[in-house]
Parts: C-alpha cells; structure tokens; sequence
C-alpha cells in the first residue's frame, strides 16, 4: 500500500513540475527599447528633425556672438600699444559683458534644447507606450523592462513604425 501512495506521489509531482514547465513555454514575454523605437519611427525620426532644427538655430546664434566677441578682442590687441589706459579699460570692460553676455546665451541655449528634447520625449513616450501595449495584448506578450544597456538573452526584433 506504501508502494502505491509514493508511486502517486510522484506522479502528481511530475505532472505538476510539466504542467509549470508548460506554461512558462507557452509565456511570451516581450522587450521593448524606447530609445531605438524613439530612434527609428517615423515619429521619433520627424521629432529628430524638429529638435535639429532648433539645435542648428541655436547654434547659428552662438556662433554669430562667439565670432563677434573674436572681432572685439583681435581689435582690442591691434589698438592696445596705441590706446591710452583709460581706453584700454573701457574696451576690456566691454569686452568681459559681452562675454558674460555669450556664456549666459550658451547656458540659455543648452536648457532650452534640453527642454525641447524633454518635451518631444513626452510626447513620444505615451504614443509608444500606447502601441506597445496593443500589440502585447494582440499577441499574449507579458511586459517586460529593459534596462539601460541590457538586452534580453533571445531576441526576435519585430520593427513598429
């Protein structure tokens, strides 16, 4: 009778540890990354453009202060052995606010673009999110994370445009 009742036993462990083995078989856990989809959709790829845009304007301008302040200060250097003190001030005084005046533009320019590329990062994310889901919940994926610089042990790339 012993006998009988281990023999069950392990037959119900057997069938249990199968039936567990199945079904993580038949799960199909998808991994998406936000950054390459941001990278290589069409509205990842127009906002690219907008926010390239804005970032070749901001660079126009700074350019544009940074060769101006050159011009002040090469002419600064040719006048300087036939200026008088007090000139030699003034001119230097002008020369170091318009050089706060550029750095404060830089710094300006760089928070902006950073903005810009935060805001054009939340208006992708939900659209993203919003397909990723669609598509998990057509074809039985569960969620999962990827965190930055891992990749999952098996992919199957499948491209979302």
């Amino acid at each position: 009778m012993k006998r009988y009742g281990w023999i069950i036993v392990g037959m119900a462990i057997l069938t249990l540890a199968l039936s567990e083995a199945l079904a993580a078989a038949a799960e199909k856990t998808g991994f998406v990354d936000v950054r390459e989809v941001m990278i290589t959709s069409n509205a990842g790829k127009k906002a690219a453009e907008d926010f390239r845009k804005t970032y070749e304007k901001e660079k126009a301008v700074i350019q544009e202060r940074e060769n101006e302040l050159k011009k002040l200060k090469d002419e600064l250097e040719k006048q300087r052995p036939l200026l008088k003190e007090e000139a030699i001030k003034e001119k230097d005084s002008t020369l170091q606010k318009k050089y706060r005046d550029y750095q404060l533009l830089v710094k300006d320019s760089e928070e902006e673009l950073r903005a810009k590329d935060q805001e054009l990062s939340k208006k992708l994310l939900p659209e993203i999110m919003k397909l990723v889901q669609a598509i998990g919940e057509k074809e039985k994926y569960t969620p999962g994370l990827l965190r930055k610089g891992e990749r999952p042990d098996e992919t199957g790339d499948r491209g979302i445009q």
